[in-house]
């Protein structure tokens, strides 16, 4: 099994722990109806970069010979550019992505720094991303809209290679909300750089310790209340924005030091410009009230919502409820506009 080969059957485990014992054990898995074949020249050298790689990129965190490959291809070019110098250790494994904690090669103004690294066509395997992707222009691996039009028609018509454009569309979209949203004083992590499958971003935590998310966390009677509205103020930047989350809930949230940061926006929806955005928000919403209302802080979701949409000058509808909803139905959309 050749490298992409390999890279390919770990998008196809549903099972972190079966994910991490493969990657750990650094094996190849034995796959029933593939036969070896020999590596092209191509694959030849991209291994042989990878192993001369190590000469002069060699990390910490010490990991199986495949994610190894994985994590040269994927932070190498971070190093390269002297934004890294160390990966210290993996913090979060999981079926779209993985964290990893790195050292800082420059003043960054932060002492430790997170990569996510996306699974190689990961995001390709989403359950409804039609229904997030509605109404947002596709981007490039730099955040610039796509403006050929050969990308854009192999996005539409699901080719192996306008999946690779849709995969990293949606790498870029989380990128980029993440400058917009850090520039307009969120609670985000603040993001650095960008590559074809990874983002730099700041770590939240210590050396010691990772951030947990704000679901494992049994607030203090005092903090509870502070933090709801800190939330509610994010969402109200993020409207302000033009973006709606898509996931909010409080595994999304990470809690360090009495502080908050919202993570995880790869799915950003554009209220205006996407028909399902109103049911998506008010979920959202649920999710953050439901959380809260354990900790003592009870709040009607459905009232919020509606007062923090309005604000922004949307419209609330109630006779057609968007999870029903189509966006690539032209009935469905005239429905909408109604």
């Amino acid at each position: 099994m050749n490298t992409q080969d390999w890279l390919d059957h770990l998008d196809d485990i549903d099972n972190d722990d079966k994910l991490n014992t493969i990657i750990n054990k650094g094996r190849r898995p034995r796959i029933t109806g593939r036969h070896p074949r020999k590596l092209s020249l191509a694959e030849q050298t991209f291994i042989h970069k990878q192993d001369d790689s190590r000469s002069t990129f060699k990390f910490t965190y010490k990991a199986a010979r495949f994610e190894e490959w994985w994590l040269l291809d994927s932070l190498g070019p971070f190093y390269e550019h002297k934004w890294i110098s160390d990966v210290t250790r993996r913090v979060k494994g999981g079926k779209e992505a993985s964290v990893y904690q790195c050292t800082p090669a420059r003043d960054v103004d932060v002492p430790l720094l997170a990569a996510k690294v996306y699974r190689p066509r990961s995001l390709r395997n989403l359950k409804n991303d039609a229904q997030y992707r509605v109404g947002r222009t596709d981007l490039d691996e730099d955040g610039h809209a796509l403006w050929k039009e050969a990308d854009i028609n192999a996005i539409v018509k699901r080719t192996r290679y306008g999946e690779e454009v849709r995969h990293q569309s949606w790498i870029a979209y989380e990128f980029k909300t993440l400058e917009m949203l850090h520039e307009s004083g969120a609670d985000v992590p603040q993001p650095f750089a960008l590559e074809k499958n990874a983002i730099l971003m700041e770590f939240v935590g210590d050396a010691a310790n990772a951030a947990p998310p704000l679901s494992h966390i049994a607030l203090d009677p005092d903090e509870a209340l502070p933090l709801f509205e800190r939330v509610v103020r994010n969402l109200d930047i993020m409207l302000t924005n033009e973006r709606i989350h898509g996931d909010l809930s409080a595994y999304n949230i990470l809690y360090w030091d009495g502080e908050i940061k919202l993570i995880d926006f790869p799915q950003v929806v554009i209220p205006e410009s996407n028909p399902a955005s109103w049911g998506i928000f008010q979920r959202d919403v649920t999710r953050i009230c439901q959380y809260f209302a354990a900790q003592g802080v009870a709040r009607d979701p459905k009232k919020l919502a509606a007062d923090l949409w309005t604000s922004h000058g949307h419209r609330v509808f109630e006779k057609i409820h968007p999870k029903y909803l189509d966006p690539e139905n032209p009935k469905d959309r005239q429905a909408w506009e109604k």
